[in-house]
């Protein structure tokens, strides 16, 4: 699905920043999002936020040089882990190495407009809402699935944030005693079920390298054994914590995007039947894709930019 219009408006810079790739794009009057690029995103073992600010410098520069007509009046910047939307800190991100660090503040400073900062995966969350997969339901659950693993849970029409520790379904203990995790845990769920995790557990089970998630399935399709047992594990977990999470908050759809969500049938059918063999008395959610793909957090974000200015 083609990106939808943000509708008429001020011209926003969006930044969606990854563990792995920095997506960016600047939203015209009309609300077309213009120039989408991926780059990486920068690592710095002394400056993880500085570097991210910098780098979001640099793509505000060329944003403007390759498109002089278009003014950017505010900015929208998201962001993996725990985030404090308020303060406009990013508490902590295992994958990015940052802790306390104030994003916004810096963003600001590197883009010279205002800057509206939030989670990169309450901001997908919002677009799938708005225009998306979950679009005219109260209440819904949108999980992305890449690098790591977090939800936006959505309740009688408003995303629960919770301080900024509402969503990560990623860094529930879903495996006692496993792996240890990049945010200090034992056997999170991001350890099982993460495209990243299903890729290097079949390399530690069978010593092949193989090209991620999507490397694993194809190899499941030719009858490999080894990669059967490491997709089934990350469904089965999976479909055990959105159990709980529907025990809990009841939403009316749970809507899977991210990387590992583009297995399609391959996904989607064994998780909607091993949810519905664990759920009995609870109401069973839709089971869906998410619609807007890979660039839904960049839409919501350029929608929060628009916010920040009143727009």
């Amino acid at each position: 699905m083609s990106a939808p219009s943000l509708g008429d408006g001020p011209v926003v810079l969006s930044f969606d920043v990854g563990g792995t790739a920095t997506k960016s794009a600047i939203i015209d009057a009309a609300g077309t999002v213009t120039g989408l690029r991926r780059t990486p995103t920068p690592r710095s073992q002394t400056d993880p936020a500085g570097a991210i600010a910098e780098h979001l410098g640099v793509l505000a520069e060329q944003y403007r040089a390759t498109h002089p007509q278009l003014v950017p009046v505010a900015a929208g910047l998201s962001v993996p882990g725990l985030v404090d939307e308020d303060a406009g800190l990013g508490i902590f991100s295992g994958n990015l190495g940052w802790r306390d660090a104030p994003l916004q503040a810096l963003a600001e400073a590197a883009l010279h407009v205002p800057v509206a900062f939030g989670h990169d995966v309450r901001a997908a969350g919002l677009a799938e809402h708005r225009w998306g997969a979950a679009r005219g339901h109260r209440d819904a659950m949108v999980i992305v699935i890449g690098t790591g693993i977090a939800s936006t849970i959505i309740v009688d029409g408003v995303a629960l944030v919770g301080g900024g520790y509402a969503g990560e379904i990623g860094h529930v203990v879903s495996e006692p005693g496993g792996e240890p995790c990049p945010c200090g845990g034992i056997g999170c769920l991001e350890t099982v079920a993460s495209a990243g995790a299903i890729a290097r557990r079949y390399r530690e089970a069978t010593g092949r390298d193989v090209d991620g998630a999507r490397g694993v399935l194809e190899a499941m399709g030719r009858g490999d054994d080894d990669a059967r047992r490491v997709w089934d594990g990350a469904v089965t977990a999976l479909a055990h914590e959105i159990a709980r999470a529907v025990t809990v908050l009841a939403p009316g759809i749970v809507v899977v995007g991210g990387g590992l969500a583009e297995a399609g049938d391959a996904l989607f059918t064994p998780l909607r039947e091993r949810i519905g063999g664990i759920l009995s008395f609870q109401r069973v959610p839709d089971l869906v894709p998410a619609v807007l793909g890979e660039d839904a957090g960049l839409i919501g974000t350029a929608l929060r930019a628009r916010r920040r200015i009143g727009a």
